[in-house]
């Protein structure tokens, strides 16, 4: 009976090509306008954002640098922020009548809301009508499959129709509707189903994200401190260095090594334990660099990496555990960032000299900014040192997103804190340590770049 029905346009059920084509112009509406043209935007925005000077000054600089030294999470805010808009305005966006988005023009909100539920509805009939066709002539009427096809294609006439009738819309809807859900309810996708669908698409997308873009990571040692506190729970960029295939050592693209200052994570370099915990420390040197370290201070092919004492320090690590150091701030390229020196009597790291290492192709070397309490560069390979080969880098730190005191209470003042940013130290540090930072940030050298590496 579909077949000798085919021939004519009234009571076919394959039918429905405006439909489908129209599906299409919906999916290419979608994509250009909810897909690529806010991510150019996003593009364009970082690219607008970014300073031409790292030295700019004034309070919107603040936001420009961050951009600047964390573009892929500004991508994806700002991706978000234009798509949400450009979402509000569905309807008035060009090609929106001619992708079924906008439909007629002077259409209450409530009325355009049951006009997009039609064209779903139209859309979704095609999908079973087509891809259930055997199970639809097996166990529909015949009579029943006549008077679906009449009540869609009386549907899509009246929403073509000029000029638009609201009266008979919601009448061919609700006759439309009614007729598909009782006879096709079997294969239409149920509210079950739809959460299911939807929980597999954060899924997928979650997983995605944390192999290729972003993925969270606790702090669970004092080693950076005061950088990154006991913890801080922080997000790393894995496209910062190139996007790792997941389950190789290869990636799609890299851009490697890192810059000198950065604070990445990786695997641990040797091959015991396994598996191999995960690493946070702070790029000291390069491939091809000659590093040295001096009571804690990097001095890199002969040159100290220049620092100014801030101040006697106070801090807890852990629970009741109350220690002593003195502060610095450390400038080594482009950062500016805090380091501390415990003060640990009598303990072998803080009475002799180390290095010079050599750092090999492939590899960077590392320290952690606890310099007197980390293990680091200088304790690997039995306390020989070893750098941390270029594929076991994971990422580079952003920012902290959820953090915990002492007491197991989260602390909003490290809430967003840039790792990469401004130094700065926990809400109940010392009044006049933070005005020791802002008299060694003042007091910035000229030279913060090591020079080249001499030939061997």
């Amino acid at each position: 009976m579909l077949e000798a029905a085919a021939e004519g346009r009234r009571g076919s059920l394959l039918e429905l090509s405006p439909v489908s084509k129209q599906t299409t112009l919906r999916s290419l509406f979608f994509a250009f306008w909810f897909a690529l043209v806010p991510a150019l935007l996003a593009l364009l925005a970082v690219w607008l954002l970014v300073p031409a000077e790292a030295n700019e000054s004034g309070a919107f600089s603040q936001v420009r640098l961050l951009v600047k030294d964390q573009p892929v999470p500004a991508v994806i805010v700002l991706f978000t922020l234009f798509e949400m808009a450009l979402y509000a305005i569905r309807d008035r966006l060009p090609l929106a009548a001619l992708s079924g988005y906008a439909g007629p023009p002077g259409l209450s909100r409530e009325l355009r809301a049951e006009y997009e539920q039609a064209r779903s509805l139209l859309e979704e009939a095609h999908r079973i009508l087509i891809g259930k066709r055997r199970a639809v002539e097996r166990e529909v009427a015949p009579s029943d499959r006549e008077s679906i096809s009449k009540a869609l294609d009386q549907l899509r006439d009246v929403i073509a129709a000029e000029p638009f009738s609201p009266e008979d819309f919601r009448e061919s809807y609700q006759h439309a509707s009614t007729l598909v859900s009782v006879h096709l309810e079997r294969w239409q996708k149920g509210e079950l189903r739809e959460y299911a669908e939807s929980i597999l698409v954060a899924v997928l997308v979650a997983l995605l994200l944390r192999a290729f873009v972003i993925e969270a990571f606790k702090i669970p040692s004092g080693s950076m401190l005061p950088t990154l506190q006991l913890q801080d729970h922080i997000f790393v960029n894995k496209l910062a260095y190139g996007p790792m295939i997941p389950f190789t050592n290869t990636r799609l693209w890299h851009s490697l090594p890192p810059k000198r200052g950065d604070i990445i994570v990786f695997e641990y370099p040797d091959p015991e334990p396994n598996p191999r915990p995960d690493y946070i420390k702070r790029v000291i040197a390069l491939p091809g660099d000659t590093l040295e370290v001096i009571g804690g201070h990097p001095i890199l092919n002969g040159w100290k990496v220049p620092s100014c004492k801030v101040g006697p320090y106070e801090f807890e690590e852990g629970e009741g555990v109350t220690k002593h150091g003195d502060l610095y701030v450390e400038f080594l390229g482009d950062y500016s960032y805090l380091t501390v020196y415990e003060s640990i009597y009598g303990d072998e790291m803080t009475t002799r000299d180390q290095g010079p290492y050599h750092v090999a192709a492939g590899e960077i070397w590392v320290l952690g900014d606890n310099r007197n309490n980390s293990s680091d560069s200088r304790a690997w390979n039995h306390n020989l040192g070893a750098g941390a080969p270029f594929e076991n880098i994971k990422g580079r730190a952003l920012f902290v997103w959820l953090s915990f005191g002492p007491d197991g209470w989260p602390t909003l003042d490290r809430f967003l804190t840039n790792v990469m940013g401004r130094p700065r130290l926990p809400e109940q540090a010392s009044p006049a340590l933070a005005r020791g930072i802002t008299r060694c940030l003042k007091e910035r050298p000229q030279q913060t770049t090591p020079p080249p590496p001499t030939a061997p």
